[in-house]
């Protein structure tokens, strides 16, 4: 029987398996879409369409770069068990290579994942069936220059560019890339400490701007000052904000007391070339997603009829 590709989406659609295990299960079984489905049972993969609903908010941040170009993906998954699982930081780390060829995360699904005939995407699927927990490819950055460095930086690396916190650093520059690196190494490890806003002020949300004014001046106001000395007082306020939350305003924590800015300016007067420090990325695992709260003696009790 010709295994189209509208039977190929229908067991997708029922199973949440992979096009080529799809493929190959209406193959192995002659077009039949309940007997296919059951070949997929039995080999677990259709499993991963039940964990899908299972937050994820472990796994691990994988950072890669070479030259001009650095990448930077998150992966998650259910348990900090599975992070420290051979084949879950292989995958990681091969998307973070992967990486630099996709200009988006749907286009990093969509790449062939090395070795197996299956997509990224695919591969993904095939990892929650074998090892048993719903995984998500959560995001991905990618930096580039014309001519620099892009410089990555894990903290507390749980295996060679693998961990909980990942940094990119991009710096524009005719300098030798000896002496960027260095510079692009201590300016990550400030990123990954300091958790920088924005890479200058003109970078920073409107609405972040607009919400920490209005804050200190709603602040000033409760304090018994008029609204139009309030909006007057809060200006000086503002700098200290932008100080606080501006990387290149911030003051640099290798030394305590340079701002960043200074740190580059006198970096490039030792190189004797021009270095901008043209973006940055920072992701910390799992930031933003909400986490299950489990009551685990209950789910027992409950399991046990209790």
């Amino acid at each position: 029987m010709s295994i189209t590709a509208a039977l190929v989406k229908d067991l997708r659609t029922a199973t949440g398996a992979g096009m080529m295990d799809c493929k190959k299960a209406l193959t192995e079984t002659d077009g039949d879409l309940d007997a296919a489905i059951d070949w997929l049972r039995q080999k677990g993969l259709s499993a991963a369409a039940k964990k899908s609903s299972r937050v994820a908010s472990e796994g691990l941040v994988g950072v890669s770069s070479s030259g001009t170009v650095g990448t930077l993906v998150e992966v998650n998954s259910e348990t900090d068990f599975v992070a420290r699982n051979d084949a879950f930081q292989g995958f990681v780390k091969t998307l973070a290579d992967l990486a630099s060829g996709a200009d988006s995360i749907d286009g990093l699904s969509a790449m062939d994942y090395p070795e197996t005939g299956r997509t990224v995407a695919e591969e993904l699927t095939h990892n929650i069936a074998t090892i048993g927990e719903n995984m998500t490819l959560r995001r991905m950055t990618k930096l580039s220059v014309n001519e620099g460095v892009v410089v990555n930086y894990v903290h507390n690396a749980a295996a060679e560019g693998l961990g909980r916190i990942g940094v990119l650093v991009a710096l524009e520059s005719s300098a030798s890339a000896d002496a960027l690196m260095g510079l692009g190494k201590q300016l990550a490890m400030h990123v990954a400490a300091a958790a920088p806003a924005s890479l200058s002020a003109d970078d920073l949300d409107p609405s972040v701007v607009e919400k920490e004014r209005q804050f200190l001046i709603d602040q000033a106001v409760e304090s018994g000052k008029p609204q139009d000395i309030a909006e007057k007082m809060v200006e000086g306020r503002m700098k200290k904000f932008l100080k606080e939350v501006v990387m290149l305003e911030q003051i640099f924590v290798v030394d305590g007391e340079t701002p960043v800015q200074q740190v580059i300016a006198n970096a490039a007067k030792d190189a004797g070339a021009d270095i901008k420090m043209t973006g940055f990325a920072r992701y910390n695992l799992g930031e933003g997603i909400e986490k299950e709260e489990t009551d685990f003696a209950a789910e027992v009790a409950a399991q046990l009829g209790n």
